[in-house]
């Protein structure tokens, strides 16, 4: 036993040095890894498996046309856009790029996005570089899927960081750029009690949420644009309503609301029931950190709310996929790196937990039976990461994030 305790113990020292290699702390080796994994994903996906892809750059030519944003058209692409009509503007670069070049192009956008998001944050170079190696999986599934949420999660944390730097009014547009695309970006506003210019904040809200809701007017007549609006609204509804029934309605698809409400849902087995009685004391147990106003003032407990928001949005969506975790991914990482104490061993195997069947289960390298026949049908994906949360809420009830000198990072 004895032998085997050493032989761990020196397999842990010897990875530790490994990673401790200039290598892994040069934000140039980051850089080249997204960059190659945008490309390596784009030649994938060029042979008929870029189906989120064709559905975005069919907003950009279907408003041209004034043609319906939210109706089916099975002859270009399978499903349906759920994005709002300013994201027309968005995607217009690379809808006028060839095919498969637009598409390389988009990947790097979103994963560049992310990049600077996290560059131009306040956090240490240790805490940067953990976030980048900690998600960058997370952003390959991401990728795969073409996924805008990559951009969702650039947008909160960028949020955040000009509140911090009060920078307001381009605070305020991130909050609307996110809001005007897919909703989730109006959880920036969890951060308005940390704003030093509370009305700038939200005066600057209702600029940029005006112009960019009558930008798409620049390109499509404005009676068409906000008949869009409208449909948006409907569809969003209807989306929502059809993850809630998805136990009820179509067995076989079980790519959404993995969430916390699909988790209780699909070991239940009902939908009778309103989402309201999770919701509300989810809401609730978010909430109760901004009670402790003495907190504000350490930076540490504020990237920890950060950390929180980037959870919660995901663990309480019914529209939560595969492809949303890379926004959660990042608050978990927040969470484990900002703490001003020392993790414990528990912290370190949480967080290991997280990464493997919250981001290696769906992909090759994890048996598929399990996946299967376990993790998927119960969206067992938000199970490590609601622990965490929860994890992360009770430390901000009754933790003092008072910079610790005696910090070992």
């Amino acid at each position: 036993m004895k032998d085997i305790v050493d032989c761990l113990r020196d397999c842990r020292e010897n990875i530790t040095v490994f990673f401790r290699k200039p290598f892994f702390s040069d934000y140039r080796t980051i850089l080249l890894v997204w960059i190659v994994m945008c490309l390596v994903v784009a030649i994938t996906k060029s042979y008929n498996s870029d189906n989120n892809f064709r559905i975005f750059i069919g907003v950009w030519y279907h408003t041209l046309d004034e043609l319906p944003l939210y109706d089916h058209y099975p002859l270009e692409y399978g499903d349906k856009n759920l994005y709002g009509p300013f994201f027309a503007l968005v995607v217009a670069p690379f809808a006028w790029m060839t095919r498969y070049l637009g598409m390389f192009c988009w990947m790097l956008f979103l994963s560049l996005f992310l990049y600077v998001a996290v560059r131009r944050s306040d956090l240490t170079k240790y805490q940067q570089l953990f976030v980048f190696w900690y998600c960058t999986h997370e952003l390959l599934n991401a990728l795969f899927m073409q996924q805008y949420n990559v951009a969702i999660a650039a947008g909160i944390l960028l949020t955040f960081t000009m509140i911090e730097r009060r920078q307001d009014f381009w605070a305020a547009f991130f909050i609307m750029f996110g809001t005007m695309i897919k909703l989730y970006g109006i959880v920036g506003l969890a951060f308005f009690f940390f704003s030093k210019h509370k009305i700038r904040l939200l005066m600057s809200c209702l600029f940029w949420g005006l112009l960019m809701f009558i930008a798409p007017m620049a390109v499509a007549s404005p009676e068409y644009i906000v008949q869009q609006y409208y449909e948006w609204y409907v569809t969003l509804l209807g989306k929502n309503q059809d993850n809630i029934n998805v136990l009820a309605g179509n067995m076989a698809d079980l790519s959404t609301n993995i969430s916390i409400l699909g988790i209780v849902r699909r070991t239940t087995q009902i939908v009778t029931y309103s989402d309201l009685w999770l919701l509300v004391p989810g809401i609730i147990t978010f909430a109760i950190p901004y009670l402790r106003r003495d907190q504000y003032q350490y930076v540490a407990f504020r990237q920890t709310l950060l950390a929180s928001v980037l959870m919660f949005v995901v663990l309480f969506s019914t529209g939560s996929e595969n492809s949303t975790y890379i926004i959660a991914f990042v608050g978990v990482a927040l969470w484990y790196c900002c703490a001003p104490w020392k993790r414990s061993k528990w912290d370190v195997s949480l967080i290991v937990l997280v990464f493997i069947v919250s981001s290696l289960s769906p992909g090759d390298l994890f048996p598929k039976a399990i996946y299967r026949e376990v993790i998927q049908p119960y969206a067992l994906k938000a199970l490590p990461v609601a622990i965490v949360w929860f994890k992360l809420c009770y430390e901000m009830y009754t933790h003092n994030y008072k910079p610790s000198t005696s910090l070992a990072i």
